[in-house]
């Protein structure tokens, strides 16, 4: 399964809104420095979608705020 997320660095509070099926919008508070802001949205996600964070993979993406993650089954 593959989901597209739009990813706010550097916010105040972390969040995550699904804006419609398959796409997330998430805030995380981390800096997008050395795949701080990545790790951190694979840690949301796993949190929210009850997955563990070892089935995530950024496929596309990985240095831009809109990324493609798939869920490995």
């Amino acid at each position: 399964m593959k989901i597209q997320v739009k990813v706010k660095p550097n916010s105040r509070i972390e969040s995550i809104k699904q804006v419609k099926p398959g796409h997330f919008e998430i805030k995380v508070t981390v800096p997008p420095e050395k795949g701080k802001a990545n790790k951190k949205v694979i840690e949301i996600l796993s949190k929210h979608l009850k997955i563990p964070k070892s089935r995530f993979s950024i496929i596309k993406g990985e240095t831009n705020k809109e990324k493609l993650v798939e869920i490995i089954d």
